[in-house]
């Protein structure tokens, strides 16, 4: 602990010596805990921000919900009490069409998702805008998979009455019902004293999240679903976006993009490494019936159709882009 608190004075001293040759210093928060993707993918962002506009700009990192949980974090980005955030699922209660993402199954790979950023960007970026947030750049949060402590979970039935976390977003919700679980959202930050205690039976998230936060200390089941694939996004206020110089502007979206190149090669590495730790921990292992889940989500297709202003539009788009044959 000694040299944990003497390395983050270290960090501390180093920040503020450099921020007193910068002009502007900048807060970047999240809620990721060390050793996450999460803080990989702020301090990758951060140190190629304060090399590329050194004495213009400085960007401070701050993981672990320190400046608050997410929706605290967007609410802080609109009062300039934070300059970054690092969203994923919430981003689906902001505006519906970052619900696109919470549909299973929609996304295959992160090729995909590159070709799904290029033809889409703009309609996210607008949905962003409308909502006073600027996304300067993608990066990932990853595959997701569910732990818990009450059977290994193979088809979508094994749900059925199981208490699990999930992210505030109503689509996310909507699918776990639909499978049969009880789903509550709750923030990243009190998920492991609500699984230690039995308030929660389980959750689910990617690898890097769940080793991060050392979930495999108290659940007993990952069962590998990969129901849903989530970007995370790299967001400012629109007025604060704006306000910055075009020179400012274009220097944090170049390092947005190189972060985003350098996230995906992070996230493939923890895939492969962070399911033996997990797994090493005492968790059972089980890989889900895909096509049975697949099958039980029709339902959410549906209503995101019915229920999203273009939302069969979007759906169709983004299965067109998976479809590279």
């Amino acid at each position: 602990m000694k040299v944990l608190f003497k390395a983050l004075a270290t960090t501390a001293a180093m920040s503020i010596a450099s921020g007193a040759a910068a002009e502007m210093t900048l807060k970047f928060g999240h809620v990721g805990a060390p050793g996450s993707l999460f803080e990989a993918t702020a301090e990758n962002f951060a140190e190629c921000t304060n090399a590329a506009l050194a004495g213009e700009v400085l960007v401070q990192t701050f993981g672990s919900s320190q400046l608050g949980k997410d929706q605290e974090l967007l609410q802080k980005l609109k009062l300039g009490q934070v300059d970054f955030s690092l969203p994923s699922s919430v981003m689906s209660s902001v505006d519906d069409t970052f619900g696109i993402f919470e549909m299973p199954y929609i996304i295959t790979d992160r090729d995909h998702m590159r070709r799904v950023q290029g033809e889409m960007m703009d309609t996210f970026q607008s949905a962003a805008n409308d909502n006073g947030y600027h996304i300067v750049g993608l990066a990932e949060n990853g595959f997701r998979n569910i732990t818990n402590n009450v059977r290994p979970i193979t088809v979508p039935s094994d749900l059925a009455g199981i208490k699990l976390r999930t992210p505030n977003g109503v689509w996310r919700l909507k699918m776990f019902r639909e499978y049969g679980a009880n789903p509550t959202p709750m923030a990243f930050s009190d998920v492991f004293t609500a699984l230690q205690t039995g308030v929660m039976d389980g959750q689910e998230n990617p690898y890097a999240q769940i080793a991060s936060a050392k979930f495999q200390e108290v659940q007993k089941y990952l069962s590998v679903t990969g129901h849903v694939y989530t970007p995370a996004y790299i967001l400012m206020s629109k007025k604060k976006f704006d306000a910055l110089s075009p020179e400012l502007q274009a220097g944090l979206t170049e390092c947005a993009n190189k972060t985003q190149d350098f996230t995906y090669e992070k996230a493939a590495e923890l895939e492969a490494s962070l399911l033996k730790v997990i797994e090493d921990a005492g968790v059972a292992v089980n890989t889900a019936d895909k096509a049975a889940f697949i099958e039980a989500s029709a339902p959410i297709y549906k209503q995101f159709a019915e229920e999203v202003e273009g939302g069969q539009d979007m759906i169709d788009t983004v299965l067109g882009l998976g479809n590279t044959n």
